[in-house]
């Protein structure tokens, strides 16, 4: 079969090459999917999208005319793409289910640390020989209520890495998991219960017409004004303005994110030589208790070891006529509330 791959990252590369042990015609290009660059998949039998590609009505509309059939994501996610409209292309859309569910919830876990321990300044002073620990101080993780708000995959692996740090554990979910409330005591309450009751709070749910700035103005005001957000899931979850604005006025104490809700046109490249333009962004990297990773969460050798065996196996499963159980289907979405 032969696959574009857009938006392809040099890191990724090698693993998908080498999971694909020659059985399909890889063309790697680095441009990401655009109403212009979707005319690249001309005489292409399938496409590979990141997950900052575009797969629009118009964009669908066009592969399908260029006589592309078959779209593996490789991501988990997949609010970039309108299902309902590939579905009625019959185009087959398919993602990966969970790449690396710890990758994520030990980068949550890392960036936490990082933040509430201050080990960036303390990192920046040593390097210039300043050993003074003054205004260093964090707070024990023990005894401290964490907030998990998405109880799947890797909410759940969250809950169990927290749970050893001896917190006491509050979930947010429409689909209650049994076994972290027998193994790990956590309890499930309402969002509005978790916010006013959560030290930290960690995000883990997808992006779609429900969650969408779910962490807005109105959440925020419930929450402590000690408390820190984290965020390794989709940056639209937040209101990033109504949270700048929580931060400057000392609502809440901190946010350690891997993820930004204007992140489309700027992660996965080097801006460093230009003058920033995204206002928001300058904000927060300007205020001392934000801490921000440019969507790497998922870089670990586990996990792109994942990413490139199912999207091969999704590939595999088509050209052998085969459903892969990993295909995506449009359904109406179940209310948080």
């Amino acid at each position: 079969m032969k696959v574009l791959l857009y938006s392809s990252k040099d890191f990724e590369i090698p693993y998908l090459e080498d999971a694909n042990k020659g059985k399909h015609k890889l063309t790697f290009i680095k441009e990401s999917l655009s109403s212009e660059t979707a005319m690249e998949a001309l005489g292409f039998h399938a496409i590979s999208a990141f997950s900052s590609d575009i797969l629009s009505n118009t964009i669908l509309e066009k592969l399908k005319d260029f006589g592309v059939k078959y779209i593996t994501l490789r991501s988990v996610g997949h609010d970039n793409v309108n299902l309902f409209t590939a579905q009625n292309l019959g185009i087959k859309v398919a993602h990966v289910p969970a790449f690396s569910p710890n990758a994520i919830a030990e980068h949550a876990v890392a960036i936490l640390l990082a933040l509430n321990r201050k080990l960036i300044l303390s990192n920046q002073r040593v390097k210039q020989f300043n050993f003074d620990i003054n205004n260093l101080i964090g707070f024990d993780l023990n005894h401290k209520t964490i907030g998990i708000l998405g109880t799947g995959k890797t909410g759940s692996v969250m809950a169990r890495i927290m749970h050893g740090f001896g917190c006491k554990l509050l979930g947010f979910d429409i689909i209650e998991n049994k076994k972290l409330v027998d193994d790990y005591e956590l309890e499930y309450v309402s969002i509005i219960e978790l916010c006013k009751a959560a030290d930290v709070i960690s995000i883990h749910l997808p992006l779609n017409t429900e969650t969408h700035h779910l962490i807005d103005k109105a959440l925020i005001e419930l929450m402590k004004p000690n408390a820190i957000i984290i965020n390794t899931a989709r940056g639209a979850v937040i209101n990033t303005k109504d949270v700048i604005d929580a931060l400057v006025n000392e609502k809440i104490s901190g946010l350690a994110m891997d993820v930004y809700e204007h992140e489309r046109d700027l992660f996965f490249n080097d801006y460093s030589q230009e003058i920033p333009k995204d206002d928001m962004l300058i904000k927060l990297n300007a205020l001392p208790n934000v801490l921000i990773t440019g969507h790497q969460a998922f870089l670990t050798e586990e996990a792109l070891t994942n990413i490139a065996d199912t999207t091969i196996y999704n590939l595999d499963c088509w050209s052998e006529d085969k459903e892969t159980e990993n295909e995506l289907h449009f359904k109406v979405l179940k209310s948080l509330v």
